[in-house]
């Protein structure tokens, strides 16, 4: 990455909060993630309107996939970059979800994934460490953190890191943007706490 540019700007992040419950990972081209976030918003907001409740999360993921595949079925419309990874509680379960989805339009729910460059690497890391079907909070981030440090290389400088985080007890979907060291010195965690 460029050293001049601005990180710290909007424009550089891939996590889009849909709705208060709902949020998404844009993994691939920026723009197409951005745009795709907006549609999801406006179609979650017509959901709510309609129906009285928050959409699911299978239901957005389900949305965007149809909304992907009809895309590859004409020449006029070029494919979404993207694949969406959408995290959120389900009203009527009040479970948390995981789902992604893909430009051919295939979705898929998960108890923990992987996209991009080097997304092989880390879920075969992540099916080697997830032992149980239950995980607590703390547990779930440090495994998601061990992930990344495992598949990011070296660099002792570190990685700024922003993580999407949506709880059963606290069902609001957050951001949280932190440096994330591999290889920490004296007095320095793996994961700094830096600035919200």
């Amino acid at each position: 990455m460029d050293p001049l540019l601005d990180t710290t700007d909007p424009a550089f992040s891939h996590l889009f909060q849909i709705t208060e419950r709902l949020g998404m990972v844009a993994t691939g081209m920026a723009a197409d993630g951005r745009s795709l976030a907006q549609q999801a918003r406006n179609e979650a907001a017509q959901f709510r309107y309609k129906w009285g409740y928050e959409m699911p999360p299978r239901m957005l993921a389900q949305w965007l996939a149809d909304r992907a595949q009809v895309r590859t079925q004409h020449a006029n419309m070029r494919p979404y970059g993207v694949v969406a990874t959408i995290v959120g509680i389900d009203e009527e379960k009040g479970t948390p979800e995981l789902f992604t989805s893909d430009p051919a339009g295939l979705v898929l729910g998960h108890k923990a994934t992987s996209a991009g460059l080097k997304d092989f690497e880390a879920i075969k890391f992540l099916e080697e460490k997830m032992t149980g079907s239950y995980l607590s909070f703390e547990s779930t981030i440090e495994m998601a953190l061990s992930a990344m440090r495992h598949v990011l290389g070296d660099n002792r400088e570190g990685y700024d890191v922003e993580v999407g985080v949506v709880r059963k007890k606290y069902p609001a979907f957050r951001t949280v943007s932190r440096r994330l060291h591999k290889y920490p010195q004296g007095g320095q965690n793996i994961l700094d706490q830096g600035e919200q």
